[in-house]
């Protein structure tokens, strides 16, 4: 039986054990059943922009769904909107980079990945392979949900309401780039991806 790919893209320098993604993936497993199947992909992204998208499209057409629904947080949110309009689906973006290759430009160089702090090399071609993926308009608004935080200490929530303009939209008052309260607001993902 065919089942609902729901995919799950984590943020820069950050991994599938961030509070969002094991958030979301414990709800999505929970709601599974027999009669409706959902399979939860969320991999380790990697530090090339064009490795990422490269695999986890490789994941999406090997996966046997009839149904695909994307979901970004920051710089996941931007390959989320590639991926949902690549392949015509929804798209659910956590307070979104928009504009990833303007945003991550001086990030270049040597890093640490946030929870384990191993070494990550982010490269001036990375921010090449980021332009190739700039979504400039996205082309149905229905297909698309933002979250996006007033309070977002790294990126512009108004730049993102502006990017998303006649999709659903829930802006919340203060919160974080990480959204810290997520959890309150997961019932209205759930409901994004299910209908």
């Amino acid at each position: 039986m065919s089942s609902t790919l729901v995919v799950y893209l984590h943020g820069f320098r950050s991994s599938p054990r961030s509070s969002k993604a094991v958030m979301t993936g414990e709800a999505i497993r929970s709601m599974a059943t027999e009669e409706n199947p959902i399979e939860w992909y969320c991999p380790q992204l990697l530090a090339s922009p064009k490795q990422s998208m490269d695999m986890v499209e490789k994941h999406i057409q090997d996966s046997k769904h009839y149904r695909l629904v994307v979901i970004g947080s920051s710089l996941g949110g931007y390959y989320a909107n590639y991926l949902a309009e690549k392949y015509g689906c929804k798209g659910l973006a956590l307070n979104p980079a928009v504009r990833a290759p303007k945003e991550l430009a001086s990030h270049v160089g040597m890093l640490t990945a946030y929870d384990t702090n191993e070494p990550y090399d982010f490269r001036p071609e990375y921010i090449d392979q980021l332009k190739d993926l700039q979504v400039e308009v996205i082309s149905n608004p229905s297909r698309y949900f933002l979250m996006a935080a007033k309070g977002d200490e790294l990126l512009d929530w108004q730049e993102m309401v502006e990017f998303y303009k006649g999709a659903e939209q829930l802006v919340l008052e203060g919160s974080d780039h990480g959204i810290s309260e997520y959890s309150d607001h997961l019932p209205k993902v759930l409901n994004f991806i299910t209908t």
